[in-house]
């Protein structure tokens, strides 16, 4: 019974393990904790009344939740591999009573100090295999700051760069270009960097899939909002008479089509055309379907 507990310890330890590493290094449209957790509380915000407040607080909510997920669920599973082997497999210092230090308390609070690398030193483990293993949660401990440091790096930059693409798409909205502005070399250029804007907003999507679940502010610099219009100005561009533009056009529908398939193979799933995926997009994030078409 005792070494089925440990196992169970060990068990949980794995788990959140794989968790970090299909989240942070290889990330999968199969989820896990640390997405359920994100999709829980997107999901709760959308049913409460102030809907865009509710959601602007959902995504640095749910990576609070889901480090403190990782952190407390390591930490209970070192408790139960030490528990079953206290008092007889530690030391202690003077002054303590090992009879009266060695319930699962007691075994929480070995793993807590051992995984926040404070090492009190007041309670060590003795036994050989515990030797090892007590390191090695010092060392996970150091790990999952790392990660959390990490993925807050690798976020926060992509959400940047979503945010910049829907505030220069509010731009070309408000400036409204004309037929025969777009249809130049400089229309095909326009075309050509949303086309690739679009391709790193996609490839952000893939690689940090949370950053799903983070509303972006107010209209101008919502994705969700403004890529509408990208829609609008590549059908647009799709018949105009110079040969560069037409060409880019074709690219830049083919980059929102590929984003429409990323974002509704990953979280929305219409199973419909990219123009239906990326109004449900739109109305995932508050919003109504995609940005006013362009007059």
């Amino acid at each position: 019974m005792d070494w089925l507990v440990t196992v169970t310890g060990a068990a949980l330890v794995l788990l959140i393990l794989r968790d970090v590493f299909h989240t942070l290094w290889h990330p999968t449209r199969h989820g896990g904790l640390s997405r359920l957790v994100m999709t829980t509380l997107w999901r709760l915000s959308s049913v409460l009344g102030t809907r865009r407040t509710a959601a602007g607080l959902a995504g640095p909510l749910a990576m609070v939740s889901v480090v403190a997920l990782w952190a407390l669920t390591v930490a209970a599973g070192w408790a139960l591999i030490y528990w079953p082997h206290m008092p007889e497999a530690f030391v202690y210092a003077g002054g303590l009573r090992p009879d009266d230090h060695a319930g699962l308390l007691d075994a929480a609070y070995v793993s807590l100090v051992t995984l926040s690398t404070l090492g009190l030193g007041d309670v060590a483990p003795a036994e050989g295999w515990l030797r090892i293993f007590a390191p090695l949660e010092a060392l996970v401990g150091f790990a999952l700051l790392t990660a959390t440091v990490s993925w807050i790096l690798g976020i926060y930059p992509a959400l940047a760069r979503r945010r910049a693409l829907a505030l220069r798409l509010s731009h070309l909205s408000r400036t409204h270009p004309s037929k025969e502005q777009i249809d130049s070399p400089a229309g095909a250029a326009m075309l050509d960097s949303l086309a690739a804007a679009l391709s790193v907003a996609a490839v952000d999507f893939l690689q940090y899939a949370e950053s799903y679940y983070f509303h972006d502010g107010d209209d101008r610099t919502s994705l969700a909002h403004q890529i509408g219009y990208a829609l609008d100005i590549a059908d647009e561009a799709s018949d105009a008479g110079h040969r560069d533009v037409r060409l880019a056009s074709m690219v830049l529908r083919s980059a929102l089509a590929d984003l429409a398939s990323i974002l509704d193979e990953r979280f929305l799933h219409t199973q419909g055309s990219p123009r239906q995926a990326l109004d449900a997009f739109a109305r995932d994030h508050g919003h109504g379907d995609h940005a006013p078409q362009k007059p």
